[in-house]
């Protein structure tokens, strides 16, 4: 929390990134952080946003007197320093509460985790993906928590995680659903299964009614708004789409690639500057997110038959499938890494955990990370250098 602090605070003090009411959307990376601090950002992909970020919004402009300055942004920063923060005590927990990994692999994969792009990006940004970030982990938590225990997840917490996950962003809530099916003695019992049935219609049947009631029960506006955004953030791009999948959806919420800007015009015609990251133009860093994905291969199949592991591989085919699939926002896909990113150190665990009888592949999977780590703390620290290059030019 301390470092990503002085980092935020840093960033929010000194450059005007985090909040400019001249620059709707795109400043950095295609976070909309000015539309999302005013109204929460499009309805029909955070149905009820716009209720956590006026709570936020005023929070901060009580902190700063009622004014946008550099104290607002400070505030509205540090609560995303709070959120980051809290998430990564939660993957902590998961470690050595869930996994029941020793101090040294936790304390090492919390600390490879947050040199990740994304806990980085959302530590000093106020977006929908930071809150998103700290209640799908801790979601993870407390359903692991839950089936571990052989308990049932119970109605009231299957309600209100639907509506803080699914009204933050939509399709999360699909995730909320998965641990249920991993309950003990769900296909075995008519009872336990009509029960749990009843409970997720029930959440689910709470979540649509609020949405509804929100949007006065306009049920064609949803159908049609939400059929263009699709259209709109679907369309391929002349990056080949293996790219895009291995240096964005993939790579980029890990490791930053190198950066590209361009010039943007708002609707009241303020020209500004954008910065976006481009593909991967290293092998080294094609050679880093494959194995990543190797090692996070093997974790799956040496733990095949431990739900939890099914639970965030699940959890993870829900992104895979809606951006590299359906391809709904691949061209930017590194910010959606608040959505499923943490699922990596989290497998990287388990893995761990499925060798703990092998000392000399304990020993081998040592090496290979530490030299990952070396290498994305290495790239990530200059990148940033890069970005605060590009706010102190075009931000000051």
């Amino acid at each position: 929390m301390v470092v990503y602090g002085v980092f935020g605070w840093f960033i929010a003090s000194q450059f005007r990134l985090v909040y400019d009411d001249r620059i709707p959307w795109d400043a950095y990376f295609s976070f909309d952080n000015y539309s999302i601090i005013v109204s929460g950002g499009a309805w029909e992909r955070h149905p009820f946003s716009n209720y956590f970020f006026n709570i936020i919004r005023e929070s901060a402009l009580w902190i700063s007197g009622g004014k946008t300055n550099a104290t607002f942004r400070i505030a509205l920063s540090m609560f995303s320093t709070i959120m980051v923060a809290f998430t990564m005590l939660q993957c902590y927990k998961y470690f050595r509460n869930i996994i029941k990994l020793p101090l040294s692999i936790s304390l090492f994969l919390l600390l490879f985790f947050g040199l990740f792009t994304t806990p980085i990006l959302l530590s000093f940004t106020p977006e929908t993906y930071t809150f998103s970030f700290f209640l799908l982990v801790f979601f993870n938590y407390f359903a692991a928590l839950k089936l571990s225990q052989e308990k049932k997840i119970g109605l009231i917490p299957l309600t209100c995680f639907s509506i803080l996950i699914g009204g933050l962003t939509i399709t999360n809530i699909v995730k909320v659903y998965i641990p249920v099916l991993f309950e003990k003695g769900l296909f075995r019992k008519w009872k336990h299964f009509g029960r749990t049935i009843l409970y997720g219609i029930i959440s689910v049947g709470v979540f649509i009614l609020l949405y509804l009631w929100r949007l006065d029960f306009r049920l064609q506006l949803i159908i049609n708004q939400t059929s263009s955004q699709y259209e709109r953030f679907s369309k391929p791009k002349v990056t080949p789409l293996w790219d895009m999948m291995t240096s964005w959806f993939w790579g980029g919420s890990m490791l930053f690639p190198s950066f590209i800007t361009r010039n943007y015009t708002s609707r009241t015609g303020f020209e500004y500057k954008a910065l976006f990251m481009d593909v991967y133009s290293s092998w080294a860093s094609y050679l880093f997110v494959a194995l990543i994905a190797l090692l996070l291969i093997w974790s799956l199949i040496s733990n095949y038959k431990n739900k939890l592991v099914l639970i965030l591989g699940l959890s993870l085919l829900c992104d895979v499938v809606i951006h590299c699939v359906l391809k709904f926002g691949l061209h930017t896909s590194y910010i959606y890494g608040g959505h499923f990113i943490f699922v990596v150190p989290m497998l990287l665990g388990w893995l761990f955990y499925s060798q703990r009888g092998n000392p000399k592949t304990i020993s081998g999977l040592w090496v290979v990370l530490i030299i990952l780590f070396a290498y994305l703390g290495f790239n990530n620290i200059y990148r940033l250098t890069e970005f605060i290059t590009f706010a102190s030019r075009y931000y000051n």
